[in-house]
């Protein structure tokens, strides 16, 4: 069965250091479910994965038991090519989604070539109640929407988000921070208008300051729009 193949094969390529270094990296995620197969590894055994005929029996066999499987099962619907097909399997994967890892793993390719229907998906994403699929709609919305298919109406559903979970938060200010980079006139005013939680706001503020793309005038501009944050 292709689903005991697949834990066989994955458990032939385990790193025993690479486990461990794992367990730590990944909080919540049990270290007991950790087989320890490294990212190019998974990567690999997806490209030749999805053109199998049985794939769709490992996808559809959630909850998986181990978090590499997760891992392999998000690098997998990334590879997809129908469009329709990836968005169901994304769409019946997400709920499994438990943590920052797996989510930011998934990016499927085939949604560059899909920029006009998929914002709609994203709006059912970002509308969720579950941490990782907030978060996952977040993250297309900076990987796809924050150069010539930007928008300003997007940064507005972004800051619309109101969470008290670190990693939708933390999301959040990494999209104002990369929009900051590259849609900096529409960004900024989210920022002088505090249109973000305290938390965001700082923590966007952070983050841009940190990056490259940002001028030495812009970052002294934003650290003189820090807030008192209450957490």
């Amino acid at each position: 069965m292709i689903i005991d193949e697949i834990r066989e094969e994955l458990f032939r390529m385990q790193d025993e250091k690479y486990r461990l270094f794992q367990g730590k990296l990944i909080p919540g995620v049990d270290p007991d479910t950790i087989i320890g197969v490294r990212t190019p590894d998974l990567r690999k055994l997806a490209k030749k994965l999805v053109k199998n005929d049985d794939i769709d029996i490992f996808l559809r066999a959630l909850p998986h038991k181990y978090f590499d499987e997760n891992q392999l099962h998000a690098f997998i619907v990334s590879e997809m090519r129908d469009y329709a097909s990836c968005l169901k399997s994304v769409n019946r994967f997400l709920p499994y989604v438990d943590n920052w890892a797996t989510c930011d793993q998934m990016s499927p390719k085939v949604f560059k070539k899909h920029k006009k229907e998929l914002p709609d998906s994203i709006r059912e994403w970002l509308s969720a109640g579950d941490t990782y699929t907030v978060r996952f709609g977040i993250g297309m919305l900076m990987e796809h929407f924050l150069d010539e298919s930007f928008d300003p109406l997007y940064p507005e559903m972004v800051a619309g988000i109101r969470s008290e979970e670190y990693y939708v938060r933390m999301m959040a200010a990494w999209y104002f921070a990369t929009a900051l980079a590259k849609q900096y006139e529409a960004a900024l005013p989210y920022l002088e208008e505090q249109k973000l939680d305290p938390w965001t706001h700082n923590k966007t503020i952070q983050k841009a300051c940190e990056s490259y793309r940002i001028s030495p005038e812009q970052k002294e501009l934003l650290r003189g729009l820090k807030v008192k944050a209450k957490k």
